[in-house]
């Protein structure tokens, strides 16, 4: 039997050997001070916080020297900032580092490469895999020194993680705050199975794991990349033919503020689209207000809140915003919007999916299990699908592809499900960090200008409002044409949708394709508005004229009626 000693690291970013010599580790459990000596008479040097972590020189506790009676039970020596200092044992959990046995030798050259970079056993048989059909990809161990059983006790507290779900035991049932009839309080056994990275070593959900930072080794891929994912769009048309190579200007920007060109393709993507209906945001030709926004560039559409758009419009508000930021340039414009998404999570340590849901390798230990921007377990997966859809999609998976996977101690422990806190009261919810568009794409919707779609006919209001809720963080409201609630049937065309995320609210407009009549079905009614639509004694308007357009080519006719009728009589799928 090998046996692996694990060296203790800090759990910033850049994995650098700690001198501290570590067998253990304390998480804080109250707001404690942090002092130079063990006893109230030693200076106070900072303020620890509640789930911050901290490196043990010695397991037992070490005794009180002011003999006063605040901490009779003792204090910890522990590592804050490279330097020992001390904390009251009685505001602080100990944890015990492990050794991690492993009995299997490594034999096959990427089972010996797998080892090396510091991944279990347990890992080689998913990760070889995927090796031996990808060669040109990289994966990475991201030590996080955490017990796997202490950290899904945390992700798993009454409130902290949801699920959607039929299994009795991936439900909290202790748990009182249930969002809807169909999202629960995930239980330890559900969140020990969605944080495990081992579950997820395959060709689609890897990408959970991909690296949103620059990557220096795919500075002369970049270009081509992000140029196979926007070509298409009306916005890099529009550059091309200005003499700007967009693909180059993402790369630059993207190496200038250390995000992935490819993750700000996509999110340029998702926020202009294809057509052109936000040409006065990328174009730089806005010519209203007496050109004073002429030569002003805005590519995701920051400053246009539901608020200003109503009073100024889009075009007003994005290139204000683009204005009062200097984005008088796409490079400008592009690193501005990356220097501000790193910002948010990348450079806090949340440089994955993964990490964004399970905030384990903060920069700030501070931020250890929160800061976290979506609530649903199985949202890392279900982007890492797109992800992978995507790529797939622009045969793009050839690609020098680095993956973070997530490594921690004594993972194979039993857990079991335990009470996580039961309370009959509403847990405090945390608002999304992530932009609304992100927070409909993730829910498994589509988001355009305004609207959200790709919505099933017959899906119930509380399925909706619980998908949303499980990425949002955060109460999301559905409200008809005359302002009142809706909080059961099905959800229609027409009705609007309240999401807030930590930057504010935005309204959108659900649109049901096929459902022209606004109850959520596609039925006799639906047909009838169509045919009288066509025949010009009834007019749609708005979303329900988008609905009615079935076929999706910017009119109605008689191929959308016959696709409603198809519909109606079970021989047609109306595409959402």
């Amino acid at each position: 039997m090998r046996k692996i000693i694990l060296l203790i690291i800090s759990l910033s970013f850049f994995v650098t050997i700690d001198v501290f010599a570590a067998s253990g580790y304390v998480v804080i459990n109250d707001t404690v001070n942090i002092r130079k000596g063990p006893g109230t008479n030693y200076d106070k040097i900072a303020t620890g916080k509640n789930g911050e972590t901290y490196d043990l020189s010695n397991l037992e506790v070490i005794a009180d020297e002011a003999h006063n009676g605040e901490c009779d039970e003792g204090w910890y020596n522990i590592n804050y900032n490279n330097s020992s200092a001390y904390i009251c044992s009685l505001y602080a959990t100990k944890y015990e580092y492990q050794e991690v046995e492993d009995d299997k030798p490594a034999t096959s050259e990427c089972e010996k490469e797998m080892e090396a970079a510091g991944f279990p056993s347990s890992y080689w048989n998913g990760l070889c895999t995927l090796k031996a059909k990808h060669p040109t990809w990289q994966f990475k161990a991201l030590k996080t020194f955490l017990d796997f059983k202490t950290v899904v006790e945390k992700e798993s507290s009454c409130g902290k993680s949801y699920i959607a779900t039929d299994r009795a035991d991936y439900k909290d049932t202790s748990c009182k705050n249930q969002y809807t009839k169909t999202w629960y309080p995930a239980s330890q056994k559900a969140v020990a199975y969605y944080m495990d990275p081992r579950n997820w070593l395959t060709e689609k959900y890897i990408f959970q794991f991909e690296y949103l930072k620059y990557e220096k080794n795919m500075s002369n891929e970049y270009p081509n990349t992000v140029t196979q994912i926007i070509k298409n769009a009306a916005f890099y048309n529009y550059h091309t033919k200005k003499g700007n190579d967009l693909g180059k200007i993402v790369n630059e920007a993207g190496s200038n503020t250390d995000v992935s060109p490819v993750f700000l393709a996509s999110r340029m993507l998702q926020e202009l689209g294809t057509g052109d209906s936000l040409y006065n945001l990328y174009s730089g030709e806005y010519t209203g207000s007496n050109n004073a926004y002429k030569g002003y560039y805005n590519f995701f559409n920051y400053g246009v809140t539901d608020s200003c758009a109503t009073t100024s419009g889009t075009s007003i508000c994005g290139l204000t915003y683009a204005k009062n930021n200097g984005w008088n340039s796409p490079l400008n414009a592009i690193s501005g919007a990356s220097s501000s998404l790193s910002k948010s999570y990348i450079a806090a340590g949340q440089y994955t999916t993964y990490l964004q849901k399970y905030n384990v390798v903060p920069v700030e230990t501070s931020k250890l299990y929160i800061h976290q921007y979506m609530t649903n377990v199985a949202a890392p997966s279900s982007e890492s699908s797109i992800s992978y859809n995507s790529y797939n999609k622009l045969n793009l998976l050839n690609l020098a592809f680095v993956f973070y996977i997530p490594v921690y101690n004594n993972m194979d422990n039993t857990i079991t499900n335990q009470s996580n806190g039961a309370t009959g009261e509403e847990s405090s919810k945390n608002p999304s960090e992530y932009e609304f568009s992100s927070i409909v794409t993730l829910a498994g919707y589509r988001y355009d200008n305004g609207y959200i779609s790709k919505i099933d006919a017959n899906t119930k209001v509380e399925d909706f409002i619980g998908s949303l809720e499980s990425i949002s963080g955060t109460d999301v409201e559905i409200i008809d044409a005359q302002g009142k609630a809706i909080t059961s049937g099905n959800i229609g065309t027409g009705a609007k949708v309240k999401i807030k995320n930590a930057q504010g609210e935005k309204t959108l407009t659900v649109i049901v394709h096929g459902d022209t009549s606004g109850d959520g079905v596609i039925n006799a009614l639906d047909l009838l508005q169509v045919q009288k639509n066509i025949l010009g004694t009834y007019k749609l308007n708005d979303a329900n004229n988008l609905a009615g357009d079935t076929s999706g080519d910017g009119k109605i006719n008689a191929l959308d009626l016959l696709q409603v009728q198809k519909s109606i009589l079970g021989t047609y799928k109306i595409a959402q």
